[in-house]
C-alpha cells in the first residue's frame, strides 16, 4: 500500500497546507513564492525556484523530474523576464509541460507563485 508523506523544509507556511506530498515516485508541490527574494519578478521567479529545488532535493528528486509547472502572475507582462529565468533555470533539463496564468492577488503580496508536479526518477541527469 503507497503512503501519501509529506515533503517539508521546515520553512514557515501561510495556511494549513504542505510545502510538498509524495506518494511513491509522484511528487507535487504546493505554490513557492518568493517574497523573501526581493521585490522585482526576477528576485522573487529566483527564490521560488530555489524553495522548488530545495524540495525536489528533499523528495530525492530534482527539476530533471519535472513532468508539468504551473505558474500564475499578478502581471503577465512579467511573462518573457519569467521565461528568461525559469529557462536560465532549467538548464539542460528537458521542459516540463506548463501553463501560466494571470491573477489578481496572490498570498502575502507576491507577484509570483509556482506550483510543480515531478515524478522521481524520470529525468536524466
Amino acid at each position: 500500500m503507497a503512503r501519501k508523506l509529506k515533503i517539508d523544509n521546515d520553512s514557515k507556511v501561510w495556511a494549513p497546507y504542505s510545502p510538498g506530498i509524495t506518494v511513491r515516485d509522484h511528487i507535487w508541490l504546493a505554490g513557492q513564492i518568493g517574497i523573501e527574494g526581493g521585490e522585482d519578478i526576477v528576485s522573487q521567479t529566483k527564490e521560488a525556484l530555489r524553495k522548488i529545488d530545495n524540495l525536489l532535493e528533499i523528495a530525492n528528486s530534482s527539476k530533471f523530474d519535472l513532468v508539468m509547472v504551473t505558474i500564475l502572475l499578478t502581471n503577465i507582462e512579467d511573462y518573457s523576464e519569467v521565461n528568461e529565468v525559469y529557462g536560465k533555470w532549467l538548464g539542460e533539463s528537458m521542459p516540463p509541460a506548463r501553463a501560466a496564468y494571470e491573477v489578481s492577488k496572490l498570498p502575502a503580496g507576491a507577484i509570483i507563485e509556482i506550483i510543480c508536479e515531478a515524478f522521481r526518477g524520470s529525468g536524466t541527469e
